[in-house]
């Protein structure tokens, strides 16, 4: 329990109130969030591309800035892609610390070898020490999963991964997603003076685009945008207004007859994929202080020539809209004269999903 009093969100929308104000800014409910939230979900570190050869070995950071877990991601020679702790198991030092391609793993502190399935293999100049190698000298395995052209990975999982991208394959896995290539060129970060979970708030809303986005709110039909959730995701989808571009469904689809701009999927808590006619944009949302967030934008792009057209168009335009809102709020939200917001039962869905899940986890 955090230092702090607990909070609980109604299950019915009509009834409830959202997080405190100290949610937002209170340096004890974001240690909480670090070790109940973020240790136990899922998180994107990375380009399925970078590890896609047998052999391939790739160092990363799982949740830079909150968690700093220095993970390793291997793919052996029978294709079986594993997760490690970057962790050398004698002294600590990072086992990878490049991208490389290889047989197997060497520490460069000592020389202890691993295998790419994290069996710890031999070190010098330990003859004679008893039990060794054991599984305490295995590196520490980290849970991952591939979909599409992107790698996740979890400390402690709360659930299964395929429950979490069950809702986006359901809509989405008919893309040739294979197909679709990192665009390195168009890969920022935004750093933002804001809550991490405020940013959230924002995103898993509609309701804001009408005031905050005249460009986006053209190309969409504000009146049909429609909001589903599930058990750790979220989506919302944008239906184009007039004959802005749209997707062209396959028969049976579950959106099948409708003028479909845009998916926007939020993979609780931290991950945001943007399905749009030309491709994927991706918003990774990396807390680095109770008020102060980085999101690291990145697009993998399938139809280049549509990217200038219609809800998947000038996103960075859009992000920085969205940054300047949350800014202004999180000002807000740290004021004594901030409580406990209500819900719009027609817009703001994702919100109080959202929110549930937080407290479900924390209190």
């Amino acid at each position: 329990m955090p230092p702090v009093e607990p909070f609980a969100i109604d299950p019915d929308i009509r009834r409830a109130a959202g997080p405190p104000g100290a949610f937002y800014r209170d340096p004890a409910w974001y240690e909480a969030t670090r070790a109940r939230v973020f240790a136990r979900t899922w998180h994107l570190v990375g380009g399925a591309a970078a590890v896609a050869a047998p052999g391939s070995a790739v160092p990363a950071t799982l949740l830079e800035g909150a968690l700093d877990e220095p993970i390793v991601l291997a793919r052996d020679a029978a294709g079986v892609l594993r997760g490690f702790a970057n962790v050398c198991t004698h002294r600590g030092a990072r086992v990878v610390e490049e991208a490389c391609r290889a047989e197997h793993l060497r520490c460069r502190y000592h020389g202890r070898r691993f295998r790419l399935d994290g069996h710890c293999l031999s070190m010098p100049e330990f003859d004679g020490v008893e039990g060794f190698p054991s599984a305490a000298d295995d590196l520490r395995p980290v849970a991952v999963a591939e979909w599409g052209p992107f790698v996740f990975a979890a400390l402690d999982p709360i659930a299964p991964f395929a429950e979490v991208i069950a809702p986006v394959a359901a809509r989405a896995g008919w893309l040739p997603l294979a197909d679709f290539r990192a665009d390195p060129e168009d890969a920022r970060d935004y750093d933002v003076r804001a809550s991490w979970a405020l940013w959230c708030d924002n995103y898993l809303e509609g309701f804001h685009v009408p005031y905050v986005h005249p460009a986006l709110a053209r190309a969409l039909d504000y009146s049909a945008y429609t909001s589903e959730t599930f058990p750790w995701t979220s989506l919302q989808t944008g239906i184009a207004a007039g004959d802005a571009d749209r997707f062209e469904l396959p028969p049976g689809h579950p959106d099948a007859g409708r003028a479909v701009a845009g998916w926007y999927f939020a993979l609780f808590p931290t991950t945001m994929l943007n399905f749009y006619p030309w491709g994927i944009s991706v918003n990774q949302v990396l807390p680095q202080a109770p008020d102060r967030t980085r999101v690291r934008y990145g697009s993998w792009v399938w139809r280049p020539e549509r990217r200038a057209l219609g809800a998947g168009a000038g996103l960075h335009a859009v992000e920085l809209e969205d940054d300047a809102i949350v800014e202004s709020a999180q000002r807000g939200v740290t004021s004594r004269a901030f409580g406990r917001a209500r819900y719009s039962p027609a817009r703001e869905q994702c919100v109080h999903h959202f929110h549930r899940l937080l407290a479900q986890l924390l209190c």
